[in-house]
């Protein structure tokens, strides 16, 4: 009889390897997008020979959101980001993937016990004296619950990784890189930095897994806006942290509709405020919290502002940040040709038929359109997707440390819209550039 032999992908027990269970995962990921692409897209021409070439593409990039909504919490993460890379991806289809959310269940009470477990183990007692069971807020990464810590016996809020969450992610994220780097062969993509870009949002991904590091993150924010009145970080207790748990101050009588019952010389304290926050992580600091939309930016009947939740956040270098300055102040004074050497000086790539001139000539005509707007009728939002339309359109690819910042203002323009309409973004930041350009002068 001729000796057994496990078949590939199987150790000698038959028990499945690393490399069979990523193969297998693999293959689940292929044939679900295979299958939803192919209905939508379908029906994407269906639509297009029925109301029009427009409606078609708008169908089409909602067919791709929908299909990476099926492939799990880590493709939507890593979505979300692609989707700020306006430079790089359609308008059409960053708008549907920026709609995506985690639509995840929170932990159960046996996975929540299980979690505490698995970071604190025989400590836990000894680090709070009560967690409560049902968390406050959940997302695809983590659950939040409130807790007492110990010895001070001080109301806290316990950020909690959902156990496994970690290598599930870096395996998908991993499959995501070969894929990139599979594409990133097609001629027709020849010049654009489909690697590169790839590799940033899948490093931003990863980021939001190590909660060592955002409570790092937030520690470093708590001291980089002290010094702005009346916005508060929570404290983070650093004895109670671990890799996979962060441990803060709890803020009482957080929620999203604050402002709406505030009188309107608060809400434009408010408003002022949040760009304060945005253009100090910005221009003077630059560590930069790029997810400030209504679930992690509170305002308390107090007049404070809350920021929570630091783990989408990147850290710019020194040159970065003067040259942000240096573009935001040259946008506001209309000195286009020098927005647009900034831009091409700092970019990620170029396509091989790029076209500078055509683009520095599309910027200084940007420019010129919208630094005399008066404050009401200015938005950075339409200025932020002609600017990546001229990107995409003459093959001028932005670095993420250029594009990620500039989406803490996106994320925060409608919240300030809505509490000020009347505010000027360019007058409110010139203070604050002049500290960050002039001000060791």
């Amino acid at each position: 009889m001729a000796p057994f032999t496990s078949p590939p992908g199987l150790c000698p027990t038959g028990v499945p390897t690393a490399r069979h269970r990523l193969g297998a995962r693999a293959a689940v990921i292929a044939a679900t997008t295979t299958a939803s692409l192919t209905v939508g897209l379908t029906r994407a021409a269906v639509t297009a020979v029925r109301h029009g070439a427009p409606a078609g593409r708008r169908q089409a990039a909602r067919a791709v959101a929908q299909t990476v909504a099926r492939l799990g919490p880590t493709f939507i993460k890593a979505a979300q980001v692609l989707g700020t890379r306006r430079d790089v991806v359609p308008g059409l289809l960053c708008d549907e993937l920026s709609m995506l959310q985690d639509d995840v269940p929170p932990m159960t009470v046996a996975q929540s016990r299980a979690a505490l477990r698995e970071v604190y183990g025989d400590e836990l007692a000894s680090v709070f004296s009560s967690v409560e069971e049902t968390p406050v807020a959940s997302g695809s990464i983590a659950c939040v619950y409130r807790a007492v810590a110990l010895p001070d016996g001080d109301p806290v809020a316990l950020k909690l990784r959902r156990p496994g969450i970690g290598p599930q992610m870096t395996a998908d994220l991993g499959l995501l890189r070969r894929a990139a780097a599979l594409v990133a062969r097609l001629p027709q993509l020849r010049g654009v930095p489909v690697r590169e870009v790839v590799d940033s949002l899948c490093e931003s991904v990863l980021g939001q897994l190590d909660l060592g590091r955002e409570g790092r993150d937030l520690s470093r924010l708590r001291g980089d806006l002290e010094s702005i009145p009346r916005v508060l970080v929570p404290r983070v207790h650093r004895a109670a942290s671990r890799s996979s748990a962060i441990v803060m101050d709890f803020v009482p009588s957080l929620a999203v509709d604050t402002a709406d019952r505030c009188p309107p010389a608060m809400r434009r304290t408010f408003a002022a405020s949040t760009l304060t926050v945005v253009y100090q992580m910005l221009f003077v600091n630059g560590f930069v919290h790029c997810d400030l939309h209504p679930g992690n930016l509170y305002f308390t009947r107090t007049g404070h502002v809350v920021v929570l939740d630091a783990g989408f956040s990147v850290r710019l270098t020194d040159q970065m940040r003067e040259l942000f300055a240096d573009f935001f102040l040259n946008m506001s004074v209309g000195r286009g040709d020098r927005c647009a050497s900034i831009v091409l000086d700092s970019a990620l790539g170029r396509a091989g038929d790029a076209d500078v001139p055509a683009f520095v000539e599309g910027v200084r005509d940007l420019v010129a359109r919208n630094h005399k707007l008066p404050a009401k009728e200015f938005s950075l939002i339409a200025f932020a997707g002609e600017l990546f339309d001229l990107q995409r359109r003459y093959g001028v690819a932005a670095t993420p440390e250029l594009v990620f910042p500039l989406l803490s203002l996106l994320v925060v323009e409608g919240t300030v819209r809505e509490l000020d309409p009347d505010i000027d973004f360019q007058e409110t930041a010139r203070p604050v550039l002049n500290r960050a350009l002039f001000g060791s002068r």
